[in-house]
């Protein structure tokens, strides 16, 4: 089929969570046949590249030319402010730019997965609105809670124990009905709340595995014992409470 009879594509594509082995063979794919990367460049990261950035460099040198930086607030922790839609819209303005410049295929790509507490599905909806006939893909990517998972050698879930993910922003009481309720509980963006995630956990006998920068270099694992009152950890800390298997044989939850 000609390039001028092809849909534009806009694709979010999962990079994993900081190891750029993680990354699949279908994101690979995605990327290498990307007319232009859309990447988050953050705070943090400066004027550096931002985490799916050094991902996505780090995994195919060779489209490091497509990449577009893209500004993103990380100071919104919750709630949809002026400046996360201001965010939402320039996203938007560099996709319509790509295309405007001929195009056919976009990436934005996400750390994680892109439909686990992304921005993609934000930037797809305004890019929809814009861009007529446009086809969305998204491509799954290895999230925090996996990693750290396979890191720890923490099962998430066994037999018929059942798993839930909250995000501390939405508030202790919610993570604190959760703990009672699910066997495996992950909490994402603790952050500076984690000593009263701790206490949480303290007050119920769970325990907990905590990992900082997963895949990354300076990587942190460390279990509920040494989080001490007042420490505090990054905002994309993950935190795995397993289930109660004390005492239970090989099998016990079949």
């Amino acid at each position: 089929m000609p390039l001028t009879h092809m849909r534009p594509r806009l694709i979010g594509i999962g990079v994993g969570p900081g190891d750029p082995d993680l990354i699949t063979v279908k994101a690979l794919s995605a990327l290498c046949a990307a007319d232009a990367i859309l990447v988050p460049a953050t705070e943090a990261s400066g004027d550096g590249p931002g985490r799916a950035e050094q991902i996505v460099v780090a995994a195919a040198p060779e489209v490091a030319h497509a990449i577009v930086r893209v500004p993103f607030s990380m100071a919104d922790r919750s709630g949809v402010t002026d400046r996360r839609r201001e965010a939402w819209q320039t996203s938007a303005d560099a996709a319509l730019a790509a295309y405007a410049r001929g195009a056919r295929t976009v990436a934005f790509a996400t750390v994680g997965d892109p439909s686990v507490y992304s921005t993609f599905s934000y930037l797809a909806a305004y890019v929809a609105d814009r861009v007529a006939d446009l086809e969305i893909e998204v491509v799954p990517g290895i999230t925090a809670m996996q990693a750290l998972a396979a890191e720890s050698r923490t099962p998430l879930v066994e037999g018929t124990e059942t798993l839930a993910l909250v995000p501390v922003t939405a508030g202790l009481d919610v993570l604190g009905r959760v703990l009672d309720t699910v066997d495996t509980v992950v909490a994402y963006k603790g952050g500076r709340r984690m000593p009263e995630v701790a206490g949480q956990l303290r007050e119920r006998g769970r325990d907990a595995v905590v990992g900082v920068n997963v895949g990354l270099e300076r990587q942190e694992l460390f279990g509920l014992d040494r989080l001490e009152a007042d420490r505090k950890v990054g905002y994309f800390s993950t935190v795995i409470i397993p289930a109660r298997r004390d005492g239970q044989e090989t099998g016990g939850r079949l």
